[in-house]
C-alpha cells in the first residue's frame, strides 16, 4: 500500500492510500470556505450511565447536493471546491469538516451533569473516486485495499491520548440518513468505548476467564457446524446471519480467529474478509433489485492504552428500521427498553440469502 498526505488550506489532513506509487504532483484540492467553527463537547447521562455529545454545528453539513456540486468528486477547479483533488490513486481520507469529535474541541461547563471537551477524530474515507461505484461493486483488490487502510488509521488513530475506541462504519441510504450518495464511510475515533462495543467486550472478558478462549470464535464454530446461517466460510473468514439476530438481514463478518482489530489481520484474511464482504453487498443488492440501504460497523478492540484478548474483530451490518415492506420498525419495546423483538427467524433470512446467486469476478 503507497500512501501519501496532504494538508488542505484550511489546515485539515488529507491522506492517498494507492496499490501504486501516488504521484508527486498531486496537491490539496481548493476546499469551500468553513463555516462557523466546529466544536463539540459531551454531557454525561447519569441514568443511562453513557456520554451523549453535542455537536450544533454539524446542522450546517452538506444535504443531498445535486452532481455537479458533489464535494467528494475530485476537482482541481477553484469554481467547483472538492475535498479530493485529481490523481492517479485509490482511496482518500481527510479530516470531516463536520465532525463529532476533534482536536480543538473544549468543555462547555454545566451545573448539572458532568461535561467534557469531545475530544477525538471523525475522519472520511472515500472509498472511490467514481461516484457511480459502491462498495460491493468496487473490485476485489479495491475492497482489500479499504481493508488495509481501516488497519493503518486504526493503528495511527489509535495511538493518540485522546482516543480509546476506533471505529469504521458506513451508512449507505437515504433510508439511514446518508446525506452524501458518493460511495464513502466515516472512522469514528472515541475518547471513550462506546456503550454497544463495551456491552460485547465486557461479554468476551468474562467468557475468555471463564473459558479461556474466545467467545465470538467460539460462537462462529457452532454456526460453522450447525450450517444453515453461514453465507460464506473458508480457512479464514466467515460470514452470516448470526442465530442471536435481532434485524432480519443482519450480517456478521469475521476472520475465524479471533484477530483483535484490521491492523492485525493477515494478508491471508484480509483477502478473504474482502471476498466475504464483497458477496454479502452483491446478495443485498440482488435480492432486493435496488442498491440496499444499510448501516455497517466495525466492532474491534479498544486503543485505551490496555490489552483486549478478548476482543475479535468483526463487521456488523443493520438494514433500515424505517423501510416498509419485509424489514422491522423499531418501536416501544426496542427503543423505550432496549429489548428487541424479531419478527423473523435468522435462518429464515439467511436461506433467503443463501439463495441469491452472485458472482465476484
Amino acid at each position: 500500500m503507497y500512501t501519501r498526505t496532504l494538508s488542505k488550506p484550511d489546515g485539515r489532513s488529507l491522506r492517498l492510500y494507492s496499490r501504486r506509487p501516488i504521484p508527486e504532483t498531486i496537491s490539496s484540492p481548493p476546499t469551500a470556505p468553513q463555516g462557523a467553527g466546529a466544536n463539540s463537547y459531551l454531557r454525561w447521562h447519569p441514568l443511562r450511565r453513557e456520554w451523549v455529545a453535542y455537536a450544533q454545528h454539524r446542522q450546517d453539513r452538506t444535504f443531498l447536493p445535486p452532481a455537479e456540486h458533489n464535494p467528494l468528486a475530485p476537482s482541481n477547479d477553484p469554481k467547483r471546491p472538492s475535498e479530493l483533488p485529481v490523481g492517479d490513486y485509490d482511496v482518500a481520507v481527510f479530516d470531516n469538516l463536520f465532525p463529532t469529535f476533534s482536536t480543538h474541541a473544549t468543555a462547555q461547563p454545566d451545573e448539572i451533569v458532568e461535561t467534557r471537551p469531545a475530544k477525538g477524530a471523525c475522519e472520511v474515507v472515500v472509498f472511490t473516486q467514481d461516484p457511480s461505484q459502491s462498495l460491493g461493486r468496487l473490485p476485489l483488490a479495491q475492497i482489500e485495499l479499504i481493508l488495509e487502510v481501516w488497519g493503518e488509521r486504526y493503528a495511527d488513530l489509535g495511538r493518540r491520548d485522546d482516543v480509546q475506541y476506533v471505529m469504521p462504519f458506513e451508512n449507505r441510504g437515504v433510508e439511514v440518513g446518508v446525506t452524501l450518495h458518493h460511495p464513502h464511510g466515516q472512522i469514528y475515533a472515541y475518547p471513550f468505548v462506546p456503550p454497544v462495543p463495551a456491552t460485547e467486550l465486557a461479554a468476551q472478558l468474562e467468557y475468555k476467564q471463564q473459558h479461556g478462549c474466545g467467545l465470538l470464535e467460539h460462537l462462529l464454530a457452532d454456526e460453522v457446524k450447525d450450517g444453515r446461517r453461514v453465507l460464506y466460510l473458508s480457512d479464514e473468514a466467515i460470514a452470516l446471519v448470526p442465530v442471536c439476530a435481532r434485524y432480519a438481514y443482519e450480517v456478521w463478518i469475521a476472520p475465524r480467529r479471533a484477530a483483535p482489530s484490521f491492523a492485525d489481520v493477515t494478508a491471508a484474511e484480509r483477502a478473504e474478509i474482502a471476498r466475504a464482504l464483497k458477496t454479502i453487498l452483491l446478495k443485498f443488492d440482488r435480492m432486493w433489485d435496488k442498491p440496499f440501504p444499510y448501516v455497517m460497523v466495525v466492532h474491534q478492540a479498544p486503543t485505551d492504552g490496555r490489552d483486549h484478548p478478548e476482543a475479535h474483530v468483526h463487521i456488523e451490518f443493520y438494514p433500515p428500521y424505517r423501510m416498509p415492506g419485509r424489514l422491522k420498525y423499531i418501536a416501544g419495546s426496542e427503543l423505550g427498553a432496549g429489548a428487541f423483538t424479531a419478527d423473523t427467524l435468522p435462518e429464515a433470512k439467511a436461506a433467503e440469502l443463501r439463495a441469491v446467486e452472485v458472482s465476484l469476478e
